[in-house]
């Protein structure tokens, strides 16, 4: 195989071997730890809803903390930040499997360490997988990170299938024990193969707030991951069902204990593993929008399979063809994701792709648990499929690719800054004027090619723009943008891309003969 499609390529990286070789024990482990609270609460209560907050409780920190953690990841040490959590979610695991082997962890605790943990996993998860890749080079990133999402899946099909068998024979206390230990492991690897420390830069650091507001604002103008983002929330909320009333169907419909939910588990793991060892290929042949209709459909599939049949190996094959679909729908996401970001921002579309994905994972099961205990397993899982179905119509309004280099490579600003005295990084707004001296009769070839610079400024940190025609001269127009302070304007200078340059390149050419543009800068005093 070529390395464009090659799974293997990545791994000849020691250092990206031994993060992924880690990191799939802490995936194993989490999923375990997520497999035996799930069962652990179904013992417990009986109750579908609370089965599915389980699910709820591991995946809602990403909705409520991805972005923060973004941001941390793009402008502090990634090292550091991703320690800092994965000792902190050694400290809740371990008391969670005290607590358990003691007999004192109720519905309440079980769900509240599980939920502490969570937010851990939500901390570290943007830096890790932006940082994952860092010693790949970027023909070889979709490759990475599909084999970074064949670990994630092996681990839930081992994870569960291993829970199962440990919960089986000594109880769900020393599953949590040992997704203690696959935690330290991921500590070890952080500590032995480090992210790289982000470039040096003069820029004001961004505040967290800020750096927030930037990462939503450039999602909202960047059309290829506003796409990305609204696909997968579609598709994520839709699939949670399943997802989440899986120890139901192990329970209700095929009569099985905590082995049967774990191998129902391992079957999608399965699928999914099976999947990513195939996905360069299928990339290769088909486009990113036929491979997310064909999963969706096996995927509404499955559920409909589940919710109809009581026959075990029907259920069991579903559940091969159901994980498969939803790795290769999932890895296309983030795939897509990651290489439409350009580096100053990529963390924070890794965290925007968790929000989007797992958010969704996490109200979406709460939700069908919820339907599932007032109108039925069956009913609720053919809703699911029939969601699912809908969305996928999202392909039209909303088509998916990946962003091509110069679209994420950075240039260097060519207008140079002439002002007399550098104003205070906080002092603000500040509105830049560009004129433009066209040549006569151009004008709407002009407007119509200075308006694709809208989303561009906007997406880097404008609040606003517009573009002005000169009544004393005709020939001559104003852009006009405003940024909340210096500092901003700072920064969306050095985001410009390749492409951006090149759409200003366009811009430029309608220039009248022996003109330049002019640029002023303004700050705002009352």
């Amino acid at each position: 195989m070529s390395s464009s499609t090659s799974l293997w390529s990545p791994l000849r990286q020691p250092a990206f071997r031994g993060l992924w070789l880690c990191g799939g024990v802490f995936f194993v482990g989490n999923g375990m730890q997520a497999m035996a609270a799930a069962w652990l609460m179904v013992e417990l209560t009986g109750s579908s809803f609370l089965a599915a907050l389980v699910q709820t409780a591991v995946f809602l920190p990403m909705f409520l903390l991805a972005l923060p953690a973004g941001v941390l990841a793009d402008t502090n040490d990634r090292r550091r930040l991703i320690s800092g959590a994965l000792i902190a979610q050694t400290a809740a695991f371990a008391l969670l499997t005290l607590l358990v082997l003691l007999g004192w962890g109720g519905p309440a605790t079980v769900l509240l360490l599980v939920f502490v943990g969570g937010c851990c996993t939500a901390m570290l998860t943007p830096a890790w997988n932006s940082s994952v890749i860092d010693p790949v080079p970027r023909d070889e990133w979709p490759q990475a990170i599909t084999a970074v999402s064949i670990a994630y899946n092996a681990a839930r099909a081992v994870g569960p299938t291993l829970a199962g068998l440990v919960f089986a024979h000594w109880g769900a206390g020393w599953v949590f024990a040992i997704s203690v230990l696959s935690t330290l492991v991921m500590w070890e690897s952080i500590r032995r193969w480090p992210p790289k420390a982000h470039p040096p830069s003069r820029l004001p650091a961004e505040r967290l707030w800020g750096g927030m507001l930037s990462g939503l604002r450039f999602a909202w103008h960047s059309d290829l991951i506003l796409a990305q983002l609204v696909r997968v929330m579609a598709f994520g909320a839709a699939g949670s069902a399943l997802w989440a009333l899986l120890p139901v169907i192990a329970q209700r419909q095929l009569g099985t204990g905590a082995q049967g939910f774990g191998l129902l588990m391992g079957c999608l793991g399965t699928g999914a593993v099976t999947a990513g060892l195939l996905l360069g290929k299928v990339r290769a042949r088909f486009s990113l929008d036929t491979i997310v209709l064909v999963s969706g459909l096996v995927f509404a599939g499955a559920m409909v399979v589940a919710a109809l049949t009581k026959i075990a190996p029907l259920v069991y094959l579903a559940m091969l063809l159901g994980g498969a679909a939803w790795m290769s729908a999932m890895s296309t996401f983030n795939t897509a994701t990651q290489a439409s970001a350009p580096p100053w921002v990529r963390s924070r579309a890794v965290a925007l792709h968790m929000v989007a994905a797992l958010g969704a994972f996490a109200l979406g099961s709460a939700f069908w648990g919820a339907v599932s205990d007032v109108a039925g397993l069956a009913p609720t899982l053919c809703a699911a499929a029939v969601a699912m179905g809908v969305g996928l119509l999202l392909a039209r309004p909303m088509p998916l690719r990946m962003g091509a280099l110069h679209e994420v490579t950075p240039a260097t600003p060519w207008d140079e800054l002439f002002i007399e005295a550098e104003p205070l990084p906080e002092a603000g707004p500040v509105a830049v004027e560009i004129g433009y001296r066209i040549t006569p009769g151009t004008d709407a070839a002009f407007l119509e090619s200075i308006s694709r610079l809208k989303a561009p400024r906007r997406r880097d940190g404008a609040t606003f723009w517009r573009v002005y025609k000169d009544l004393g001269q005709p020939s001559r127009y104003v852009e006009r943008f405003i940024v909340e302070s210096w500092a901003d304007y700072l920064h969306q200078r050095a985001r410009a891309t390749v492409a951006d340059q090149t759409l200003e390149t366009e811009v430029r050419a309608f220039l009248a003969p022996g003109q330049t543009t002019t640029m002023s800068h303004y700050i705002a005093e009352r």
